[in-house]
């Protein structure tokens, strides 16, 4: 079945719907072999019954197949309004099927918290790469997952990290519920970050570092709590004499030592990519948050490891790691914090709107508490 998505342009002078650019558009189609058997027609006025029946007869397409496309409030608002133009009518007869009634109710639940939410959260999202915030767009997405279970709004506070350097952590956070740091690379925005994340901690507001936000967390505790001040990661510091983050291409050797490999790894050639298993330990955050399943699996984007030397000082400082993943740390918590959590894997790319992925859904929960 092949389906034209056109535009309907509206001019604003002459105050009507043009349809001359989607029937001259047809005829170059059948001009090159290909014969529509639907329109999808964009357009951010309604489309009359009279243009429809004008598009139909000139394109050589049934009436029920020339199908409004118009704007919506949310993205996830556009099945709902296929739907009303019951665009699945002319599907089944194309294919010859049976009628085709599927069930939105839960869907449409979803979309009207989106559209109409009872409450607000206010999210602190703490990144570098604001300028083009289409970088986020997995975790912003996540996070209206999470919103449109919850029935809640969600408002972000876009954080730039450089200027909570230069203002301080208070300025920037102080009116925000909850606070996120999400992944990046790259030592630019790092000192803004941690800002953020000991402002987190010291102040008991809720916390949710993904990736470089986890990593952050643990460099953080450790400066400031275990009180190593040269606590480092090898991507910002390759000769910190403390690295509690390492290259993936590291290793550990038979008596607990680290063994740092002199030379460098091409840029790509050493990132751990794809879903791998992790087992998160009874009584933490992260196992209320997944549930009763002993594995679990979430995706991974990342090239530095936390490094397990430190976990017995962490640990008995009060940082606990609350997932493990053969052997390498997949999430951290604070003990004495009311929700503080890091994860090593990136948890929006296994969000969907029907099934938010449970830290994130958990996180945006303690907002509202």
């Amino acid at each position: 079945m092949s389906i034209h998505v056109t535009l309907i342009p509206y001019i604003a002078a002459a105050g009507e719907l043009k349809t001359k650019p989607t029937q001259h558009s047809v005829q170059e189609l059948r001009r090159i072999g290909i014969m529509p058997h639907m329109l999808l027609c964009r357009t951010e006025r309604k489309l009359p019954n009279n243009l429809k029946r004008k598009l139909a007869m000139s394109c050589d397409v049934p009436e029920d197949s020339v199908i409004e496309a118009g704007d919506a409030a949310t993205i996830y608002q556009v099945p709902m309004n296929f739907l009303k133009e019951d665009i699945l009518t002319p599907i089944a007869k194309h294919f010859k099927m049976d009628e085709i009634k599927p069930d939105m109710d839960e869907w449409d639940n979803l979309v009207k918290h989106i559209v109409a939410p009872k409450d607000e959260v206010n999210v602190a999202f703490v990144g570098k790469y604001l300028d083009l915030k289409e970088a986020y767009k997995s975790l912003t997405e996540a996070l209206i997952h999470a919103g449109a279970h919850l029935n809640a709004k969600i408002n972000l506070n876009w954080c730039d990290s450089e200027e909570i350097e230069e203002k301080g952590a208070q300025e920037i956070i102080q009116d925000s519920d909850i606070v996120l740091v999400a992944g990046g690379f790259g030592e630019r925005g790092v000192e803004g970050k941690l800002k953020a994340i000991e402002y987190a901690r010291v102040n008991k507001i809720p916390y949710l570092g993904i990736c470089l936000g986890m990593q952050l967390a643990i460099i953080e505790y450790a400066r400031n709590v275990l009180n190593i001040e040269d606590a480092n990661s090898i991507e910002f510091n390759k000769d910190t004499k403390n690295p509690m983050i390492y290259l993936i291409d590291e290793f550990m050797d038979q008596s607990g030592n680290t063994q740092l490999r002199t030379h460098e790894s091409p840029m790509g050639g050493t990132m751990r990519l794809g879903e791998y298993p992790f087992e998160p330990k009874k009584g933490t955050h992260l196992k209320a948050a997944y549930g009763n399943e002993k594995i679990y699996f979430e995706r991974h984007r990342h090239r530095y490891e936390a490094n397990p030397t430190y976990k017995a000082a962490l640990e008995k400082a009060g940082m606990l790691v609350s997932g493990e993943s053969n052997g390498l740390i997949e999430a951290i918590e604070i003990k004495d914090h009311p929700w503080f959590v890091g994860v090593q894997f990136h948890p929006e790319f296994t969000s969907h709107l029907q099934t938010p992925n449970p830290i994130i859904l958990e996180f945006v929960k303690q907002a509202l508490k």
